[in-house]
């Protein structure tokens, strides 16, 4: 009787346990690997969190492109629009990373900088697609929201320009 009862209590035990030691565990976003979240994990500043994320975001652009000139047979069509959430996803998490930055008072320089070029030539590709991409049907509404979510991190970075704080000038003795 006495080895019933130590038995459940360890079962209840585990059970109560279980979810705590879910919840702790940082949540993976669906459209990075297990290796670019690492990355991200181990990046030491917000503004190595925004390059790596735009790095990604290029790397979604580019694999999508890709996939429109040498289509797979299998899925084409959810390879293109999980592609153009992916490259949404990561614009609009160093966006966020941005605001974080701001609000910390972190120096991001570099980050916005980044993200105001690197949006500029993501936005000029986006469009392109938009009026001359093939199999536009398959996208368009993802193709929408890619360029959408682009102009608004693109105008974050503009604002954000404002907001961060000048680089250091060197001053002679």
């Amino acid at each position: 009787m006495n080895h019933k009862l130590v038995f459940t209590l360890l079962a209840m035990g585990s059970l109560v346990a279980s979810p705590t030691v879910r919840a702790a565990a940082p949540q993976q976003k669906d459209y990075l690997s297990s290796i670019e979240a690492d990355k991200i994990r181990d990046a030491e500043t917000v503004n190595d969190r925004i390059k790596l994320f735009l790095t990604f975001a290029d790397d979604r652009l580019k694999k999508f492109q890709y996939e429109l000139e040498h289509p797979s047979t299998n899925r084409h069509g959810d390879m293109l629009n999980s592609l153009l959430n992916a490259y949404v996803g990561c614009v609009d998490d160093a966006a966020d990373l941005i605001q974080l930055g701001l609000e910390k008072q972190d120096n991001i320089r570099q980050g916005v900088d980044m993200m105001s070029s690197r949006t500029k030539d993501f936005l000029t590709i986006l469009e392109k697609l938009s009026t001359d991409g093939s199999e536009r049907e398959l996208y368009k509404e993802n193709l929408d929201d890619a360029i959408e979510g682009t102009r608004d991190a693109m105008n974050d970075a503009e604002k954000a320009k404002k907001k961060v704080a000048p680089p250091p000038v060197r001053r002679k003795h």
